[in-house]
C-alpha cells in the first residue's frame, strides 16, 4: 500500500512539474514595446511557443480578439491591419503559460538602413572624423514619434531565427542618437517632420563588409558556390558570403517595412562588373523575402576619395568604375534611386563628414517617388547623349528640366580623339541645359569623359544643387590619358 502511495505522489508531481515548465511564448527582438509598425498595411506578428500551443492577441486598435495556434514545431504567425491612428497602441500575447504586453507601439513609416562604414557612421562620428552638425542634431533629437532600433554586428553560418545582440526599440533623445546611424538618423528625423507622423528606423549595418556578406545562400548560389562548414563566421564576417543575411537580415523579415536605405560599395569597388550582377540579386531576393512587393530602395554613390594615388586610369583602381556601375543598377533595380555625392567626398578620409547631405538626398528621393512630392526635385543630372559639333563636343543630359549650373568654372573633363587619349578640356554650360567641351590638343574630338577618377570635387549640377555622376560617353577598354 505504502508503494503505492508513493508511486502516486512521484506521478503527481511529474504531471505538475511538466505543467510548471511549460514555454513561454518567445517574441523576436524586433517586436516589442516602443515599436513602430507600418501604418495602413498588413504586418506580422510571429515568434515562437510550445507545439501546437493556443495564443490568443488582443489589440488596442482591433475590436476582435485574434486566436490561433502554434504548428508542430512551435511557430505561429498571424497577419494584423494597421491604421493611420497617431495614438499609442498596445498589444497583448496570451497563452496558458504567457501573458505577454506590448505598450507604447506607434503605426508610422519604418525604414531600414544597411551597408557599411558610411551607413554605420554615427551621428557622434569616427575618432578624429566628424558627422558635420552632429551636436545641433542631437541637441534636437528629443522626439517621441521618431523610434530607433540597432542590430549590433555577429555573423552566423546558417540563417537565424532571432537576433542575437541589438538596441531596442527606443525614441530618439540626446541620451541615444549618438551612437546611432547619421544618415539614418538625418533621414528619419526629417521624414517625420515632413510627414508628422511616426517613423522607425532600423539600423542594421557593419563596415568593411561586402555586398556578398548580405545575400543569401540562395541568391548567390548562382554566382559563386558558398560553403561554410570550416569557416570561422567570428573573425572577419563582413567579408564572408552570406554570414550578414544570415544573422543581420533574417531575423528582421517578415517585419512590415516602407523600404531600404544602402550604403555599400567600398568593399566592391574593384570588382563592379560582378557588382551590377550581385546587388540586384541581393534587392530582388529581399524583395521576395519580405513579400511586401518591390518596396523602395534608395541607395548612395560611394563617393571621391583618393584611394591609391597611383591607380591606373582604365582599371578597376579607378573607382570611377564601381560609381558607373552603381549608376547603371537604376536600370536593373525596379523601384530604386541614386543619390549623388560628387561634390560632398573627402580627400582624406574614406568617411565623409557631411551625412546630413547625404541623408537629404535620399529623403527626396523617398518624398518625390515614395510618398508623392512631385514638386522635390531628386534625380541627379545624367549623361543622355552626345554631339560632335564645332570642333568640341555637345554633351546633353536627362533630369536637367530646369537646367543646368555651376558655382564657378567647370572642371574635370577630358576628351579624346580616335586615338583613345584623353587630354584635360575646357568645358561650359550652354544652352542652360548642356555642356559644351573642347581642347585645342583634340582636333577631331570622339568621346569625353568627367570626373573619370578617384579623387576629384564635382562641379556640375542641376540648378536645385544636386550633382552629376562621374561619366563616360565611350565603352572603352583601352584608353588612356595624356601625361604631361
Amino acid at each position: 500500500m505504502r508503494k503505492i502511495i508513493v508511486s502516486f505522489l512521484a506521478v503527481t508531481l511529474c504531471l505538475l512539474f511538466s505543467q510548471s515548465i511549460k514555454a513561454e511564448i518567445k517574441l523576436p527582438a524586433i517586436v516589442s514595446s516602443n515599436m513602430v509598425l507600418q501604418r495602413n498595411t498588413t504586418v506580422v506578428l510571429w515568434g515562437w511557443a510550445d507545439a501546437n500551443e493556443k495564443i490568443t492577441i488582443e489589440t488596442s486598435w482591433l475590436k476582435q480578439k485574434m486566436k490561433l495556434k502554434a504548428d508542430n514545431e512551435g511557430n505561429w504567425r498571424i497577419e494584423v491591419e494597421t491604421t493611420n491612428s497617431k495614438a499609442t497602441q498596445r498589444i497583448k500575447i496570451s497563452s496558458e503559460a504567457s501573458d505577454i504586453i506590448l505598450e507604447n507601439i506607434l503605426f508610422g513609416e519604418v525604414w531600414l538602413c544597411s551597408g557599411q562604414s558610411n551607413m554605420y557612421q554615427p551621428l557622434k562620428g569616427y575618432n578624429g572624423q566628424p558627422t558635420f552638425g552632429s551636436n545641433t542634431a542631437v541637441a534636437k533629437s528629443y522626439n517621441t514619434n521618431l523610434r530607433l532600433f540597432s542590430v549590433d554586428k555577429v555573423g552566423s553560418k546558417t540563417p537565424m531565427q532571432d537576433i542575437e545582440n541589438y538596441t531596442a526599440w527606443q525614441q530618439a533623445s540626446p541620451t541615444n542618437v549618438l551612437d546611432f546611424s547619421a544618415i539614418g538618423y538625418f533621414f528619419g528625423q526629417q521624414l517625420q517632420e515632413i510627414l508628422d507622423c511616426p517613423v522607425g528606423i532600423i539600423h542594421t549595418s557593419w563596415g568593411g563588409s561586402l555586398v556578398q556578406a548580405w545575400m543569401s545562400n540562395e541568391a548567390i548560389s548562382p554566382y559563386q558556390k558558398v560553403d561554410l562548414e570550416k569557416v570561422d563566421v567570428s573573425k572577419k564576417a563582413n567579408r564572408i558570403p552570406t554570414a550578414l543575411f544570415n544573422s543581420m537580415i533574417n531575423p528582421l523579415v517578415p517585419y512590415a517595412i516602407k523600404g531600404v536605405l544602402w550604403y555599400q560599395g567600398e568593399s566592391n569597388r574593384k570588382e563592379p562588373e560582378n557588382y551590377k550582377k550581385l546587388f540586384p540579386a541581393m534587392v530582388e531576393d529581399w524583395r521576395t523575402r519580405w513579400a511586401i512587393g518591390d518596396f523602395p530602395v534608395y541607395y548612395v554613390q560611394i563617393a571621391p576619395y583618393t584611394y591609391d594615388k597611383k591607380s591606373s586610369y582604365q582599371t578597376v583602381e579607378n573607382t570611377a568604375f564601381i560609381r558607373e556601375a552603381q549608376l547603371e543598377c537604376l536600370d536593373l533595380i525596379p523601384n530604386a534611386g541614386i543619390a549623388i555625392t560628387m561634390d560632398i567626398g573627402d580627400e582624406n578620409s574614406i568617411h565623409p563628414p557631411k551625412k546630413k547631405e547625404v541623408a537629404d538626398r535620399l529623403l527626396y528621393n523617398a518624398l518625390n517617388q515614395t510618398y508623392g512630392y512631385k514638386t522635390i526635385d531628386y534625380a541627379s543630372p545624367t549623361y543622355a547623349s552626345h554631339e560632335v559639333k564645332d570642333g568640341g563636343v555637345i554633351v546633353k543630359f536627362k533630369n536637367a528640366a530646369t537646367g543646368l549650373y555651376s558655382y564657378d568654372k567647370l572642371e574635370g573633363f577630358e576628351i579624346a580623339g580616335a586615338d583613345k587619349i584623353f587630354y584635360p578640356a575646357d568645358a561650359k554650360i550652354v544652352n542652360r541645359k548642356e555642356v559644351y567641351v573642347m581642347s585645342d590638343k583634340v582636333q577631331n574630338p570622339v568621346a569625353v569623359r568627367y570626373a573619370w577618377c578617384n579623387w576629384i570635387v564635382g562641379t556640375l549640377f542641376d540648378t536645385n544643387l544636386l550633382p552629376a555622376s562621374s561619366f563616360r560617353t565611350d565603352k572603352w577598354n583601352d584608353a588612356v590619358q595624356f601625361e604631361k
